[in-house]
């Protein structure tokens, strides 16, 4: 189904509708009637772990767009479902870590969002699955955040998979241990139910637990990827670190147990996506069903990655910088725009692009966003001008205590992190990709790493709490 041209009214107000978008992202938008929107949020997947997904990968990767380069700006769950949520970065969320004062659902300003920017607008917006770590307690209980319409989220603390509450509108379910209750189960089914009811237009987002550690397998999962091959990579077990920050240098080599357990952890996961990949199968079954797969923009990302051991981390570890962290798969599928052509975009795409992306598709606005919008890239067009480079931040404190708090600017080609502690690591990722040799210090990398620094200067500005201090010292050395 083709896009209808806006009328003259609409398209007189257009412009200031698009959030994020450049003057070529006005021209080439039309709009019909406002899409249906489903967002679907993986929890800890790694951006090299949708292969074993069918659904996600032929329903989406082979009918819409891959970002080969998407990115999260801060690689811990709760700060990238904020950015998410609004298009802004941590900076600007007030939400750096997971829990705090600077982090968790008590730092996050929920009044403003793509929630309820799509409410505003007449949008039937539904969340079931993860919200923001710290939900929970008896305010919350009875507590559901402006702009959603239908509400099941995680309430308190639980692994996550069994032994769970939801908080359903204003009262909580608890939920066991029996098959039934495997959590992905129950919120696809749940979300199911949303997407054949829900008066259009509709906004779902649903947010599994999985493949989160302890990374259960869905029921009935047991011997899927049992032969699956794994060739670690290079970094895997990294032997010299020598090189790398004081927080990795602490580290112990793998032990045998700990590679067993990676690869078990590895595995795991894979399993749970399964059950995210069924749940992506029964929402598009409810779609196609009412006849509303043409008109429903859907999307599939991760709030970040996580290692598989890589430099010496240990599996499920995440807040460091590296590309398995900040690496996050996302998946665009929108018939009128996309064409049912599969195609790879290998733009520098964040976190914080989906929101003013799925805002301007529904032609509302979304204030503060700092994202850009993704519609000329999922039309197959280049940009008069796209970023070159962008920003991770990240605040020591709660679960990443042992991270010290750092600003990292990433590139094409390079990345470069400032700590704290004032340590620095450069990467030439085009000869280094898997960031086994800090450049940082090197005579040779010292004209490049002077630029690297004082553009994070530029990037990292307001810089996270405490960490100014270290970013006047790094730009004033020579």
């Amino acid at each position: 189904m083709r896009i209808l041209a806006l009328a003259a009214l609409a398209a007189a107000l257009l412009p200031a509708l698009l959030v994020g978008a450049t003057p070529d992202d006005a021209s080439a938008q039309g709009a019909g009637s406002r899409p249906n929107i489903v967002l679907v949020v993986a929890d800890d997947q790694r951006w090299d772990s949708i292969g074993g997904m069918p659904t996600v990968t032929s329903e989406l990767g082979q009918q819409g767009v891959t970002f080969a380069n998407a990115f999260t700006v801060n690689p811990q769950c709760c700060p990238s479902r904020a950015s998410l949520m609004t298009g802004r970065y941590s900076h600007s969320t007030g939400v750096y870590a997971n829990s705090g004062p600077h982090g968790g659902f008590r730092a996050f300003d929920d009044s403003t969002t793509l929630a309820t920017a799509l409410d505003a607008a007449g949008y039937t917006a539904g969340l079931f699955g993860k919200y923001l770590n710290g939900f929970g307690g008896r305010r919350a209980a009875r507590y559901v955040p402006p702009g959603w319409d239908a509400w099941s989220v995680f309430h308190g603390g639980t692994d996550g998979y069994y032994n769970y509450r939801l908080a359903q509108g204003r009262r909580v379910t608890s939920y066991g241990a029996s098959a039934e209750d495997y959590s992905t189960t129950v919120l696809a089914r749940q979300a199911a139910a949303f997407v054949r009811d829900a008066r259009e237009p509709f906004f779902l987002e649903l947010a599994p637990y999985a493949p989160h550690s302890p990374a259960l397998m869905p029921p009935g999962r047991g011997r899927t990827f049992e032969d699956s091959p794994w060739s670690t990579p290079v970094s895997f077990d990294e032997r010299d670190v020598t090189d790398k920050p004081a927080h990795i240098r602490r580290l112990r080599a793998l032990t045998a147990r700990d590679i067993r357990d990676a690869e078990r952890f590895r595995r795991r996961q894979l399993l749970a996506s399964l059950g995210v990949d069924d749940a992506v199968r029964q929402v598009l079954d409810e779609l196609d069903a009412r006849g509303l797969v043409e008109s429903t923009v859907f999307v599939y990302t991760s709030d970040n990655g996580v290692a598989w051991g890589e430099h010496l981390l240990a599996a499920g570890r995440k807040a460091v910088p590296y590309e398995e962290q900040i690496r996050v798969p996302l998946l665009v599928r929108y018939d009128p725009v996309t064409q049912y052509v599969p195609r790879i975009d290998r733009h520098l795409v964040l976190n914080v692009d989906v929101a003013p992306t799925l805002a301007q598709l529904a032609g509302v606005a979304l204030p503060g966003a700092e994202g850009h919008s993704l519609l000329r890239l999922l039309r197959g067009r280049e940009p008069s001008t796209w970023r070159k480079d962008f920003l991770v931040e990240h605040l020591a404190g709660g679960t990443s205590w042992h991270v010290p708090t750092y600003c990292a600017v990433r590139t094409g080609r390079f990345k470069y992190v400032l700590y704290r502690t004032l340590e620095e690591e450069l990467y030439d990722l085009a000869r280094d990709p898997h960031e086994l040799a800090n450049l940082a210090g090197s005579v040779a990398a010292r004209p490049l790493q002077a630029r690297m620094r004082w553009r994070l200067r530029t990037l990292c500005d307001p810089a996270p709490p405490g960490f100014a201090p270290a970013l006047a010292a790094a730009t004033a050395r020579r």
